[in-house]
């Protein structure tokens, strides 16, 4: 069994409170937990309004689909015109 972990570090430069910042990540967390079946949540910075981290967990027989799919994820986060990706960072667990 293989696991990762991908974070992803968000500037959201329109937004201007809370709600707004809700509106913009709930898409990418619900679009990449369907699409692609994988954990996901914001996991940091929950109190800033233009910040923000999320981290998205893939489990599976073989590290290259692991790797596949947080692939296929992080191309779907850079798809979001209306955020600015600052950072990716890749955790692994297992053999």
């Amino acid at each position: 069994m293989h696991a990762a972990a991908l974070s992803v570090e968000l500037h959201l430069p329109e937004v201007r409170s809370l709600k707004e910042k809700r509106a913009v990540i709930k898409p990418i967390l619900e679009g990449s937990r369907h699409r692609f079946g994988v954990a996901a949540a914001e996991v940091g910075k929950q109190d800033l309004w233009q910040a923000c981290e999320l981290a998205f967990a893939a489990v599976a027989s073989t590290a290259h689909h692991v790797d596949d799919v947080l692939d296929s994820v992080e191309r779907f986060v850079w798809s979001f015109t209306e955020v600015e990706v600052l950072s990716c960072e890749r955790h692994w667990w297992g053999p």
